[in-house]
């Protein structure tokens, strides 16, 4: 038998692990030579222990039972007479815990007798992905009071009863596994490979336990697949392109007294399938008439066919998806609902197509990561910290087929956007659950500065904000509204993604007002000189609403913009800190490295989409992404030319670079930043970097330009 080394896991934050836990009893401390005499193991999932499934095997280990082994586990050789083999109860286990992760206390010791027993019984040995507890703990508590299961119990306050049998060590081992995995987190040691890495640095680790004759735990990271093909295949296509690239336009409207035999020849003479039926009140389209609602129709009522009115068989209600959404959440949307058939409207709510299934036919959407459904789908922080490592393994694969890194971070904000509304969703109900009551007033969750631009890449911390209505206790409505935003902060942190530093969050006073609060701080923004106001209105004219009234959150921000738009002297210091940054190329063309990496957005991709943002404001321009902003912007007033295209290829090639850097760094269990290091890089990607920085330079030529124009 033999285990498989999972490597989807590395990214997923140890409180929302599954994992199994395995414990031994053996004849003895010989790793070498002692015999397995029983097996017991538990497994955690999604972060918790489940009780409910266990294993417990007792195993003939071929030889006698020393005395001395059974007065510590209660095993003896009556007790094993007649049970399985080595190899049968490895076969029972192996079909039991499946492959995936490891988890044992000093399970090092295990892993050698197993071994051992595999090579005695001429069985394939691989040794499976996998953590101790008790290194753990270590990064905790370096003392060495806590080496023993009892002591590390006693250290956590969990109750210990009946030890020295396999399952019972098992269960207790998760116990403080999901105990410990919290503590870790507040630790900065978030993600499985991070704790694998902490792991490996400890002093004296190897050494001491190689002389043991304990198998190496959390050393087999270099026989991972190098090329990132070898962790998912992903079709791209529905991660690349929106809705409208494959809807049909325009929509087919047929008024709801139509007979049915006349919407029929008009499907055909347009080669359609499904027209949309109007309200009665003849304002907008609320249902849908398809081929299977005719066929269905002609089965049930062949004889009344001819009469039949087309309102009398459409569906409703009225099933749509914004024309801008990204295609694998429209395919998901179809198949959650059970639909071949979705209305699109623009960004005004008017239907302005359809897309069927049938325009989506030959897209493997069998093959792409479901993340819509995972994320609607979760119960609580620990099965929403599984979507990270999903996503985790799209953008690789969509990093491995060369996407555009832009097309990626998009994808990325995309959940981050979904992540944040379903942190709010589950938020609600908790505060429900602990007597908070019910919301006191309509609200809007908003997803700032990068986010918001639809340019997160995978080191993302949150930035968001709370744009709430007004109530008869404003004061009583405000810290109901911090209190959400501070638990949708502890539940996306848990995820994965960090609590913002500079404290841009919700659960703070300043990021939570009512709405008629938040135009007196944008105007206090604009009044204001300060370095930190700049920062705000960056961050905060990124917002996109997530969740709830998005109305009312979009209309604060367009009346930000509009103020900003009319403020010449803020709009003049924005320009002067956008063109306030120093590429990080010093003399000789040689990078510049702060504790070994190059910082690629403080001097690369800030200063781009600083820019952009600038010039998008002064011209009233609405697109978000950086991209759009300066190309509309050149086409408008005709600036920069060939400078605003390099500025444009340039943000691509420091994105891509960051992407890529970042991926490694899940694997390494590195905390993700912007930074990149260049003994990584090939001698291409070094041209590139510095043709880019090159490019990056033009800028305050750039944000000076249109001057004359103000």
């Amino acid at each position: 038998m033999s285990f498989r080394w999972d490597e989807s896991q590395s990214g997923v934050p140890l409180t929302s692990l599954s994992a199994t836990v395995l414990d031994t009893e053996t004849t003895g401390f010989d790793t070498s030579s002692d015999r397995v005499v029983q097996i017991g193991a538990v497994k955690i999932v999604g972060g918790h222990l489940d009780e409910a499934t266990s294993f417990d095997c007792l195993v003939d280990p071929g030889i006698r039972i020393p005395e001395a082994a059974s007065r510590i586990h209660g095993i003896t050789d009556s007790d094993v007479s007649g049970a399985a083999g080595f190899g049968d109860a490895m076969s029972a286990f192996t079909s039991w815990s499946g492959e995936g992760l490891v988890v044992g206390y000093s399970v090092g010791f295990d892993l050698g007798v197993l071994q051992a027993e595999h090579r005695r019984s001429g069985l394939r040995w691989t040794a499976p992905r996998c953590l101790d507890v008790r290194h753990l703990l270590r990064l905790l508590v370096p003392s060495p009071n806590v080496e023993s299961l009892e002591a590390a119990a006693a250290w956590l306050e969990i109750p210990v009863s009946n030890r020295h049998n396999a399952l019972r060590d098992a269960m207790l081992t998760a116990r403080l596994f999901v105990a410990v995995a919290p503590l870790l987190r507040d630790r900065g040691i978030s993600t499985l490979a991070q704790a694998e890495q902490a792991c490996l640095d400890l002093p004296d680790r190897h050494e001491a336990e190689s002389r043991a004759g304990w198998h190496e735990v959390a050393s087999a990271r270099g026989a991972m697949p190098r090329s990132v093909s070898a962790y998912a295949r992903i079709d791209s296509y529905p991660y690349r392109h929106r809705v409208r690239d494959v809807m049909r336009a325009p929509p087919i409207v047929v008024e709801p007294r139509e007979r049915v035999l006349s919407a029929n020849r008009l499907m055909l003479r347009e080669n359609v399938s499904s027209v949309f039926v109007r309200s009665e009140d003849g304002r907008r389209a609320d249902g849908i008439v398809t081929e299977r609602d005719l066929l269905r129709a002609l089965e049930a009522s062949p004889e009344d066919l001819a009469g039949l009115e087309i309102s009398g068989i459409a569906s409703r209600p009225l099933l749509t998806v914004d024309w801008n959404e990204l295609l694998y959440r429209a395919m998901n949307r179809m198949a959650s609902s059970n639909v071949r058939h979705l209305g699109v409207t623009d960004g005004s709510g008017a239907l302005v197509g359809v897309l069927s299934s049938r325009d989506l036919l030959y897209q493997r959407a069998e093959d792409a990561v479901s993340l819509g459904d995972s994320v609607d789908q979760a119960r609580n922080a620990e099965e929403l910290g599984r979507v990270w490592a999903d996503l985790t393994t799209v953008v690789r694969g969509l990093s491995d087929e060369e996407v555009d890194p832009r097309d990626i971070a998009a994808v990325i904000s995309k959940e981050l956007g979904e992540l944040t509304r379903r942190a709010c969703q589950i938020a609600e109900r908790n505060m429900i659950e602990r007597g908070r009551g019910e919301l006191p007033s309509a609200y809007a969750m908003l997803v700032l500065g990068s986010g918001g631009r639809g340019e997160s890449l995978l080191a993302m911390d949150q930035d968001n904000a709370i744009v709430f209505g007004e109530a008869a206790d404003d004061l009583e409505s405000a810290r109901w509204f911090r209190e959400l935003g501070g638990s949708v902060a502890d539940i996306l942190n848990a995820v994965g993604v960090s609590y913002c530093a500079g404290g841009v969050m919700a659960k703070n006073a300043e990021w939570c007002l009512p709405a008629t609060r938040w135009r007196d701080t944008i105007e206090g923004w604009l009044r204001g000189a300060k370095p930190e106001h700049i920062l705000n209105a960056d961050i905060f004219f990124d917002g996109l609403p997530v969740h709830g009234a998005l109305e009312l959150g979009d209309r604060v921000r367009r009346e930000g913009l509009e103020l900003a738009r009319r403020s010449i002297g803020f709009l003049h210091l924005m320009s002067m800190n956008a063109a306030d940054f120093q590429v990080p190329v010093g003399m000789f063309g040689r990078l510049q490295r702060t504790d070994g990496r190059v910082d690629l957005k403080a001097g690369g991709i800030l200063p781009i989409f600083s820019t952009a943002r600038v010039l998008a404001l002064k011209y009233g321009r609405a697109e978000r992404s950086t991209p759009g902003r300066l190309k509309a912007v050149q086409e408008q007033v005709g600036i920069g030319g060939h400078v605003v295209a390099n500025l444009v290829e340039a943000h691509r090639i420091l994105m891509g670079l960051v992407l890529i850097q970042q991926l490694r760094d899940i694997e390494a269990g590195v905390k993700l930043s912007n930074g990149i290091d260049p003994a990584q890089l090939s001698s291409h990607q070094k041209q590139d970097l510095r043709w880019a920085f090159d490019q990056v330079r033009g800028i305050p030529d750039l944000v000076g330009l249109p001057k004359g124009l103000w």
